[in-house]
């Protein structure tokens, strides 16, 4: 019997059995083990007051060392870009929509009597708030669920959100998809981790994994790492796939979003750690250094 560890959301529970799905049809039997994070039990805290790395990824990396579970199930943008000693990234499933949405209050008229928005992501605050710099944002935390109707109680114009979750969810709500918005890396994206010991189990695994959303989640989850080291940073990277063409756009902004140092650009081959040191050591150069230190300064 496989043990599947996830995070007990309804959207971490939907996003396992379709992991568990995909396992069955290979003739395996599983059963799903709910585990709590420290992510999902303090929701008054900002993410970032948090210490974002592997908050919401720490207590199944845990159970997948103590051979509590077998396999654990994690959306990838949550999973640190360096992942724990003895831990396998085995599996990217198929990608879905990787873009953030605004979703609005049930009474909401116009952005002159409601600019108030809801969310608990530096990145989305700071691309919202560098295109309407005369809006408020407020600190929103918790499982989808749980954010829309601290929405719907709010007195704001709306909150956003990760387009992937609330079509997996079916939630029926008035959203408007933000194209100009550049994604977390590995949004939209769910991971399939393991001991890296299993080599058999690793091997299995991999019928179920997307070469093309694999080849663009590690091209961005790459440029993360470089550019961010360590550093708590509204940081977003989106690339996409077409024949051997990468598409590649990414951005780094300070927090109140009045400065913003973006990059968008396309390449071919193979050489994806190539070309996200480029990138990176781009964005540094065009003065990302400097405001990476000013980010840093302000958490410390």
């Amino acid at each position: 019997m496989l043990r599947i560890g996830t995070r007990k959301s309804d959207l971490a529970l939907w996003q396992a059995q379709t992991v568990q799905h995909l396992i069955e049809k290979m003739g395996i039997q599983t059963t799903l083990i709910p585990i709590s994070s420290d992510g999902d039990l303090n929701l008054a805290q900002p993410l970032y007051a948090l210490g974002v790395e592997g908050v919401f990824t720490k207590a199944l990396d845990a159970a997948l060392l103590n051979n509590v579970i077998d396999i654990a199930v994690h959306s990838l943008k949550d999973v640190p870009t360096q992942l724990a000693e003895g831990i396998h990234q085995a599996a990217v499933l198929s990608r879905a929509n990787p873009l953030d949405a605004i979703v609005f209050h049930p009474d909401f008229k116009n952005w002159e009597s409601s600019p108030f928005i809801g969310t608990g992501s530096l990145r989305r605050k700071a691309q919202w708030l560098r295109k309407f710099p005369s809006h408020t944002t407020t600190n929103l935390r918790g499982n989808l669920q749980k954010r829309i109707e601290k929405l719907n109680q709010s007195k704001w114009g709306g909150a956003l959100f990760a387009v992937a979750g609330l079509e997996r969810l079916g939630w029926p709500v008035k959203r408007e998809v933000l194209e100009w918005m550049i994604p977390a890396p590995g949004q939209g994206a769910i991971t399939v981790c393991c001991h890296s010991e299993k080599t058999d189990l690793i091997h299995q695994l991999k019928t179920i994994s997307c070469e093309k959303t694999v080849k663009c989640t590690t091209l961005e989850r790459t440029f993360l790492r470089l550019l961010e080291g360590g550093c708590t940073a509204p940081i977003g990277a989106l690339a996409s796939v077409k024949d051997n063409t990468i598409s590649f756009k990414a951005g780094l902004f300070s927090l109140d979003g009045t400065q913003a140092i973006e990059y968008e650009n396309s390449f071919r081959g193979e050489h994806i750690q190539e070309y996200a040191t480029r990138v990176a050591d781009t964005i540094k150069a065009r003065g990302g250094e400097q405001l990476l230190d000013d980010i840093k300064k302000t958490f410390h």
